[in-house]
């Protein structure tokens, strides 16, 4: 990408071949979007009474708040297209592992290496001033993006593996690895072992990631058959969460998390949001056909990595200088809260852009 951002995206736009599915790049780029905005704005971020920096979320509060996150907790959406974007990425090297992982660790990695860089020479320079705790031990929020980047990597680099499963028997890989998540979270509901906790999440990955295979092979997503599994990835998911005793909030709360471990609701939760997906795909298709709006996704994908690893620094950022202006956030869902929505998608937004045109080359060539 040459000249100016903006020129380099508009032609990158304007040169989008006419058969590419664009409703995959909008599916990234929405979830790049919910996450940074979720973080921002959908806690109850404030300091507690140890001095850490903690993100509650509001969903035990609000009656039937959970609901929401069977539609907003969208990492299972962004595995799912990763899944299509990663078989296209294999069939585009030429099925040569070597190639593929190169290139998916330039675009993944270089933008993650900047942000580590630069956090960890910050806490030198805090260290060397007489820091007596790390900067990040105030925030833990800033390394959020750890635990999916460290998940995503390691899913992506399984790709030579998993996409030759696949290409093999499509199916029965996927009900392999159905059975096996089922059976991984039997033995880790038996016992608190985490290693096997940490196998049992990212098998549930490996599905997740595996329906993005399905999509890609079929190029477009049937509508017919929408209803079908969006209704069944509904039906799993109730009965998890009611019959079974999973959290209902796909996000965390006083119920516990559906994250880490990664149980099988996640799972479910992966095929009803594919299945809405390709409910609104028709219409969807016709939207991202207009200039302004597909511009718009190329822009947010061209730098979706970047965006993700920086969006709590920049939070970070307007938080300490608001505590320093006395008007820090307390923590609690009233009115107050609610009408300071606003300001905490405004502010943030505006250090983040900064951000993204000192560090975008990281990312964007």
């Amino acid at each position: 990408m040459t000249g100016s951002p903006a020129g380099g995206v508009a032609a990158l736009a304007d040169a989008t071949p006419a058969g590419r599915d664009r409703l995959v790049d909008a599916v990234r780029a929405a979830a790049i979007v919910v996450v940074v905005l979720w973080h921002w704005t959908g806690s109850l971020t404030h300091r507690g009474p140890d001095g850490v920096v903690v993100m509650p979320n509001p969903v035990d509060t609000v009656p039937f708040g959970w609901t929401a996150t069977w539609v907003l907790q969208v990492m299972p959406a962004f595995f799912v297209v990763g899944g299509f974007a990663d078989l296209a990425g294999w069939d585009g090297a030429g099925h040569r592992a070597g190639v593929f992982l190169r290139r998916r660790a330039r675009r993944l990695l270089a933008p993650v290496a900047v942000w580590l860089g630069l956090w960890a020479a910050a806490e030198v320079v805090a260290f060397a001033a007489g820091a007596a705790t790390p900067l990040a031990a105030w925030f833990p929020g800033v390394l959020a993006p750890l635990w999916f980047l460290g998940v995503y990597t390691l899913v992506t680099g399984l790709v030579p593996v998993t996409a030759r499963w696949h290409r093999r028997a499509p199916a029965r890989t996927l009900v392999v690895l159905g059975l096996a998540v089922l059976l991984g979270e039997a033995v880790r509901r038996a016992g608190d072992v985490p290693a096997v906790a940490a196998l049992s999440s990212v098998l549930v990955w490996l599905f997740v990631h595996q329906l993005g295979y399905l999509w890609r092979d079929r190029g477009r997503l049937p509508v017919r058959g929408a209803p079908a599994v969006a209704g069944a990835g509904l039906t799993v998911v109730a009965v998890l969460t009611g019959l079974l005793g999973y959290p209902r909030s796909m996000v965390g709360g006083a119920e516990g998390s559906n994250l880490w471990p990664t149980t099988p609701a996640v799972a479910a939760l992966a095929v009803l949001q594919l299945g809405l997906i390709a409910l609104v795909a028709p219409v969807a298709d016709r939207v991202l056909r207009r200039r302004r709006v597909w511009r718009g996704v190329v822009a947010v994908n061209a730098v979706a990595m970047t965006l993700f690893v920086w969006h709590m620094t920049a939070w970070a950022l307007v938080f300490l200088v608001v505590e320093r202006l006395g008007a820090a956030p307390g923590g609690v869902p009233d009115l107050g809260w609610v009408l300071a929505r606003p300001f905490w998608v405004v502010a943030p937004a505006v250090v983040l852009l900064g951000m993204v045109a000192v560090f975008r080359r990281a990312e964007v060539r």
